[in-house]
Protein backbone atom coordinates (compact mmCIF):
# COMPACT_ATOMS: atom_id res chain seq x y z
CA UNK A 1 0.00 0.00 0.00
CA UNK A 2 1.50 3.74 -0.93
CA UNK A 3 0.03 7.13 0.23
CA UNK A 4 -0.54 10.12 -1.85
CA UNK A 5 -0.64 13.91 -0.54
CA UNK A 6 -2.59 16.38 -2.21
CA UNK A 7 -1.87 20.21 -0.90
CA UNK A 8 -3.32 22.96 -2.09
CA UNK A 9 -2.28 26.76 -1.20
CA UNK A 10 -4.81 29.59 -1.71
CA UNK A 11 -3.66 33.40 -1.63
CA UNK A 12 -6.45 35.15 -0.22
CA UNK A 13 -6.69 39.48 -0.61
CA UNK A 14 -8.09 41.66 2.70
CA UNK A 15 -11.82 40.48 1.93
CA UNK A 16 -10.99 36.79 2.29
CA UNK A 17 -11.43 36.41 -2.30
CA UNK A 18 -8.84 33.74 -3.37
CA UNK A 19 -6.28 35.51 -5.75
CA UNK A 20 -3.96 32.83 -6.63
CA UNK A 21 -4.63 28.81 -6.15
CA UNK A 22 -1.65 26.35 -6.05
CA UNK A 23 -1.64 22.40 -6.34
CA UNK A 24 0.47 19.92 -5.44
CA UNK A 25 0.64 16.09 -5.74
CA UNK A 26 3.02 13.30 -5.50
CA UNK A 27 1.64 11.80 -8.53
CA UNK A 28 1.33 13.27 -12.13
CA UNK A 29 0.35 15.35 -13.22
CA UNK A 30 1.94 17.85 -10.98
CA UNK A 31 5.13 14.73 -9.92
CA UNK A 32 5.91 17.22 -6.66
CA UNK A 33 5.60 20.88 -8.69
CA UNK A 34 3.15 23.15 -7.39
CA UNK A 35 0.73 24.14 -10.42
CA UNK A 36 -1.76 27.01 -10.65
CA UNK A 37 -4.96 26.78 -11.05
CA UNK A 38 -8.13 29.72 -11.45
CA UNK A 39 -10.63 27.24 -9.50
CA UNK A 40 -11.57 24.13 -8.44
CA UNK A 41 -14.57 21.76 -6.85
CA UNK A 42 -13.43 19.20 -4.21
CA UNK A 43 -16.39 17.03 -2.77
CA UNK A 44 -16.17 14.95 -0.14
CA UNK A 45 -18.32 12.20 1.18
CA UNK A 46 -18.70 12.44 4.90
CA UNK A 47 -19.67 8.48 6.41
CA UNK A 48 -21.11 9.57 9.71
CA UNK A 49 -24.02 12.52 8.00
CA UNK A 50 -24.20 10.84 4.65
CA UNK A 51 -23.87 13.91 3.11
CA UNK A 52 -21.36 15.66 0.74
CA UNK A 53 -18.84 18.10 2.13
CA UNK A 54 -18.28 20.43 -0.51
CA UNK A 55 -15.22 23.23 -0.94
CA UNK A 56 -15.77 25.55 -4.44
CA UNK A 57 -13.36 28.14 -4.76
CA UNK A 58 -11.78 30.25 -7.74
CA UNK A 59 -9.98 33.23 -8.24
CA UNK A 60 -10.94 36.76 -8.41
CA UNK A 61 -9.60 36.22 -12.48
CA UNK A 62 -11.91 33.73 -13.23
CA UNK A 63 -13.41 34.70 -16.33
CA UNK A 64 -17.14 33.62 -16.94
CA UNK A 65 -16.18 31.72 -19.78
CA UNK A 66 -13.76 29.72 -18.09
CA UNK A 67 -15.93 29.06 -15.03
CA UNK A 68 -18.72 27.56 -17.53
CA UNK A 69 -15.96 24.97 -18.96
CA UNK A 70 -15.21 24.48 -15.21
CA UNK A 71 -18.77 23.53 -14.54
CA UNK A 72 -19.09 21.36 -17.93
CA UNK A 73 -15.78 18.96 -17.39
CA UNK A 74 -17.02 18.54 -13.77
CA UNK A 75 -20.23 17.74 -14.75
CA UNK A 76 -18.57 15.40 -17.79
CA UNK A 77 -16.24 14.01 -15.16
CA UNK A 78 -19.38 12.66 -12.75
CA UNK A 79 -21.17 11.35 -15.21
CA UNK A 80 -18.05 8.95 -16.33
CA UNK A 81 -17.36 8.46 -12.06
CA UNK A 82 -20.67 7.68 -11.69
CA UNK A 83 -20.72 5.42 -14.54
CA UNK A 84 -17.40 3.20 -13.36
CA UNK A 85 -18.77 3.35 -9.73
CA UNK A 86 -22.21 2.12 -10.47
CA UNK A 87 -22.55 0.50 -14.02
CA UNK A 88 -26.26 2.22 -13.80
CA UNK A 89 -26.33 3.63 -17.32
CA UNK A 90 -29.68 5.07 -17.55
CA UNK A 91 -28.51 7.59 -14.45
CA UNK A 92 -25.36 8.27 -16.54
CA UNK A 93 -26.73 9.02 -19.68
CA UNK A 94 -28.78 11.34 -17.71
CA UNK A 95 -26.36 13.03 -16.11
CA UNK A 96 -24.33 13.15 -19.45
CA UNK A 97 -27.47 14.54 -21.35
CA UNK A 98 -27.80 17.52 -18.94
CA UNK A 99 -24.02 17.70 -19.55
CA UNK A 100 -24.21 18.08 -23.26
CA UNK A 101 -27.21 20.72 -22.97
CA UNK A 102 -25.11 23.10 -20.42
CA UNK A 103 -22.78 22.87 -22.45
CA UNK A 104 -24.53 24.06 -25.45
CA UNK A 105 -26.56 26.60 -23.72
CA UNK A 106 -23.03 27.92 -22.07
CA UNK A 107 -21.18 27.88 -25.41
CA UNK A 108 -18.86 25.55 -24.01
CA UNK A 109 -19.78 23.52 -26.90
CA UNK A 110 -21.04 24.62 -30.46
CA UNK A 111 -25.16 23.50 -30.91
CA UNK A 112 -25.90 21.14 -33.30
CA UNK A 113 -27.88 22.36 -35.94
CA UNK A 114 -31.55 21.12 -35.90
CA UNK A 115 -32.98 19.02 -38.37
CA UNK A 116 -35.39 20.36 -40.61
CA UNK A 117 -38.67 19.40 -39.58
CA UNK A 118 -41.17 17.36 -41.46
CA UNK A 119 -44.87 19.04 -43.06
Amino acid sequence: MREVEIKLKVKLDESNVPQEIHWVSDDPPSKGNYASTKGFFLSLFDEKSLETLKIDLWTAKMELGEMNRLCYYALKGMSNSYYNATKNEKHANDIARFTQYFGEETGVLIKAPESPKET
